[in-house]
Formats: C-alpha cells, structure tokens, sequence
C-alpha cells in the first residue's frame, strides 16, 4: 500500500497511532469498494460482514422506522462506517447509500485477525479506537436524547438525527 494512504489512514481516529507496518498488514490485499451515486454499500438488515472507510465522496446513512426512512447523517473522505460489524455480528441497523461516486477500503473481521495474529498490540490499539468511535457517537446521541426528553432538543426525529 502506498505510504500517502496510509499517513491518511493515521491521520483518521480508528487508525490513530497505528503503524504504517500494521496497516499494510491489515489491508493487505486492499480491497477497495467502488459505489456509484445512488447505490448501495449496504442496506439496514443486511449481514453484517465490513466496515468501510470512505476515500472520496459522500454518503448518506439512514434508517427505516415505522415504513418512512430517516436520513440520519452525511459522511465524506476520511469518515468510517459499518464499524459495528467488526464489533458485534447483528445484522446492519441502518442503511448507507452513495450520494455522489465513492470509493471505500474495505476491512473484515477477518482482516483484524490476521492482524491479531501477527501483532496483537496493534490490534489492541484499533479495537481501542473502534470502541472511542462507537463512544463517540453514543454519548452525542445520549446527550441529543436527554435533551429531547426534557424538552430542550430538536422538535423532531429528523433534525435529532441531523445533529450527529
């Protein structure tokens, strides 16, 4: 893998201040996942099977609730999704589609175990970071909730979600 893409993955939380050898490691073979405007990287209920980190682009992620669908975020370049399945098997609890062409790397739990077994600090480090990302988000939609709740937040469902 190139040394340019890789001190971009440093650069983002999940990969922060893993090794450019332990990031070779992982994503070798890279396999990058090419979406066009419009489709799908996967749909809420699908297995759980990857997490995707976005190269260019944009996407949206979004929830179907009660027959009508949530746009619940928009990511671009350097964003992560789909880091649940890495975490927990579930099948996927929200929907990501292509807002304009994207490009993705692609990392499996199988990927993490090659590199568990190869260097197990450095595995320690990502699934540390993984779990600061998910933390992330659960405490900024705790705090989104609670203020919903006690009638301080956003009047709806959409712009509780837009505020992530």
């Amino acid at each position: 893998m190139n040394a340019q893409r890789i001190e971009r993955l440093q650069a983002m939380p999940v990969f922060g201040a893993v090794s450019a050898r332990a990031l070779d490691d992982l994503l070798t073979p890279l396999r990058v996942r090419q979406v066009r405007a419009g489709g799908d990287f996967f749909r809420q209920g699908d297995d759980a099977c990857s997490m995707y980190v976005l190269e260019s682009g944009t996407v949206e992620v979004r929830k179907r609730w009660q027959g009508r669908d949530y746009r619940l975020r928009t990511l671009g370049p350097g964003d992560v999704f789909g880091e649940m399945a890495l975490m927990d098997p579930s099948p996927r609890n929200a929907s990501v589609r292509a807002e304009t062409d994207c490009s993705a790397i692609e990392v499996s739990p199988d990927d993490l175990l090659r590199l568990f077994e190869h260097d197990p600090e450095q595995f320690a480090l990502i699934q540390m970071n993984l779990g600061r990302e998910v933390c992330r988000r659960l405490r900024a939609t705790d705090e989104l909730l609670f203020r919903a709740t006690v009638g301080e937040g956003p009047a709806t469902v959409d712009s509780v979600f837009h505020a992530l």
